[in-house]
């Protein structure tokens, strides 16, 4: 396999975004997980909790309705609490102001095809498409909710490609997330290993993209 991280020579035609740690920082102490502390765990334990739930595969590739996964929860942590606030405790993970700006996206969309690729749930889904100004920049947006499948199943990145209408040798995509960059390369795409803003905005300059 090739090595990830191999650059690429010249500025690709389509470009796909994770969101989470990417466009959107997380911070789980601020999420649903406090809901869950009266069992003793950190926040972390919670989510590897969570994670690690015969149900989570199911939640986040939209076989669980939101309403079942708040009573799930609910009855995991043995917590009770009104879906309403679940949803919005859910919801506060997503930090309010994205890391990345708009400008970014609207420079690259004169310049590239753009698309998110996340693997999410129906909570934040709608909650992202009502509060972040720059999805409205992304003509393409895959979520592995509605897709059925998620990172680093292939079928996702076809998917993502199909809806480009783009080729794998044309496209990058950024994410946090080795495993799921791996996933991408193994199919032709250019992986890029996203660590902050500034080496993203290097490597878009880099490869002959305006970024500012």
């Amino acid at each position: 396999m090739p090595v990830l991280g191999v650059p690429i020579l010249e500025a690709p035609r389509a470009i796909l975004f994770d969101i989470g740690r990417v466009i959107i920082n997380v911070d789980y102490a601020n999420s649903a997980v406090p809901l869950g502390r009266g069992l003793g765990h950190s926040d972390s334990q919670i989510m590897k909790v969570l994670e690690a739930d015969p149900r989570w595969k199911d939640w986040q590739e939209g076989r669980v309705t939101p309403r079942d996964w708040h009573r799930h929860f609910c009855e995991k942590f043995e917590i009770r609490v009104e879906f309403e606030d679940f949803c919005a405790h859910w919801n506060a993970v997503l930090n309010p102001e994205p890391a990345l700006a708009d400008s970014l996206f609207e420079r690259l969309s004169s310049q590239c095809k753009l698309a998110l690729l996340s693997n999410t749930d129906p909570i934040h889904v709608a909650h992202i498409e009502a509060t972040y100004s720059f999805v409205r920049l992304f003509p393409v947006r895959i979520y592995s909710c509605r897709v059925g499948a998620s990172k680093p199943e292939p079928i996702i990145y076809h998917h993502a490609l199909r809806e480009l209408d783009a080729l794998p040798e044309e496209t990058m995509f950024i994410d946090d997330i080795r495993e799921n960059l791996i996933g991408a390369e193994a199919l032709g795409i250019t992986p890029f290993l996203f660590t902050c803003p500034e080496d993203l905005l290097s490597e878009l300059s880099r490869v002959g993209l305006q970024v500012a």
